[in-house]
């Protein structure tokens, strides 16, 4: 419960202020431009735009940072989580399990290895795969889980790693918003047959363009995912199986080889705002995110959740406070999942989510300036929904 008097003075945007901005990728950009521009400039001189030694030199930093072995770095998260299931032996008929709150590309993987996504809910405290579910869902066609790292969380693994050992089911993690979070100290994208990641511009760790990488600690799996992503050539001109133009671009590699050196101090960056939004916000009527005891979050997004979301959105925007929406919609309640024959009320922590979910600002360039005004904002909001 809050008060009229713990709410702040009504907070318009000031004529010498413009919106705290969702997310400030030119501010970020401004910081690193001469480093871009050179490492740009150096592909552009040597006209090697596909794979090449930039991309080799991301994937072997890249693997280093996470603590695998293996880096294949490809042209989308999207592409690194279809190679990643073909490599789990993945194919028509077969079910794989997963979330429903997540970016649907996560599903999309399973759909375009000819497999069926067979949903469990997620647990309301992490946002992630509910566990005590996933034993239950499989079946004799089951041949992947596939937990979501959301919004820079890591699932809780060691359950799911024990499932899959005990029914000889691989894990395969969707860590695409999730570059440096832990689980128990392991890296997320780590303990599983492969981990997925995206450099999607607004990710944490984020490519000029769209870009993507599977790790892995398997030496045959990693010389696969070689192959599978440059049209299954083991040599040129030689395909022994169906393969795709999944490579990394050069100009990618390099921009993200420059980026890397700074994702730690963005990370602090992003974990020391995530505790400022915490105490801020911690006597209003919201359900704020946490971090797992056992987990390292990273924030890539901050999710709270409220009945009244559309209204709170509106009047923040009103006021000069940009937000995001991640996700209104859930897979199984999606026109292209409708064969599925899953209705409302299937997962009901889901639907909850996707209801009440809104994003507020988070990214490590914010000011505590900014962020003290979203945080004032949006109490004052929650008070005039409260006594409305």
């Amino acid at each position: 419960m809050i008060s009229r008097d713990s709410a702040s003075a009504t907070l318009e945007a000031r004529p010498d202020e413009g919106p705290v901005p969702f997310l400030d990728l030119k501010t970020q950009y401004a910081g690193i431009r001469a480093e871009i521009l050179q490492a740009l400039e150096e592909v552009a001189d040597g006209a090697t735009y596909v794979l090449g030694p930039r991309v080799a030199g991301f994937e072997e930093a890249f693997a280093a940072f996470v603590g695998a072995r293996h880096c294949v770095g490809v042209n989308s998260g999207t592409s690194a989580l279809h190679l990643a299931l073909i490599c789990a032996g993945v194919g028509p008929g077969d079910e794989v399990i997963t979330v429903p709150m997540t970016f649907v590309a996560t599903s999309w993987a399973v759909s375009y290895v000819g497999a069926t996504p067979v949903f469990v809910d997620v647990d309301l405290a992490t946002l992630t795969m509910d566990v005590r579910q996933v034993e239950r869902r499989i079946t004799n066609r089951t041949r992947a889980i596939l937990p979501v790292h959301l919004y820079g969380q890591s699932a809780d693994m060691g359950p799911l790693l024990e499932i899959g050992r005990r029914h000889g089911i691989p894990v395969v993690e969707d860590a695409a918003q999730a570059h440096g979070a832990r689980c128990q100290e392991r890296a997320a994208g780590t303990m599983g047959l492969c981990g997925c990641f995206s450099f999607y511009p607004g990710k944490n760790l984020g490519a000029c363009g769209e870009a993507g990488a599977v790790v892995t600690n398997d030496a045959d799996v990693a010389a696969r995912l070689r192959t599978l992503r440059d049209h299954a050539q083991g040599r040129r001109y030689h395909h022994g199986e169906l393969g795709f133009n999944y490579r990394m671009e050069a100009f990618q590699g390099a921009v993200l080889g420059i980026k890397l050196k700074y994702l730690e101090g963005w990370t602090e960056a992003r974990r020391r705002l995530a505790e400022r939004y915490q105490a801020g916000l911690a006597d209003l009527p919201l359900l704020l995110p946490t971090e797992a005891t056992d987990r390292r979050h990273v924030w890539h997004l901050f999710v709270a959740l409220h009945p009244q979301r559309d209204r709170i959105r509106q009047a923040l925007e009103e006021r000069g406070v940009q937000t995001g929406l991640h996700y209104p919609i859930p897979v199984h309640l999606q026109g292209a999942y409708e064969h599925l024959g899953h209705q409302t009320g299937d997962f009901p922590v889901s639907e909850r989510i996707a209801r009440e979910c809104f994003s507020l600002p988070i990214f490590p360039e914010m000011t505590n300036r900014q962020q003290d005004r979203v945080i004032e904002t949006l109490t004052e909001i929650l008070l005039e929904v409260e006594y409305a």
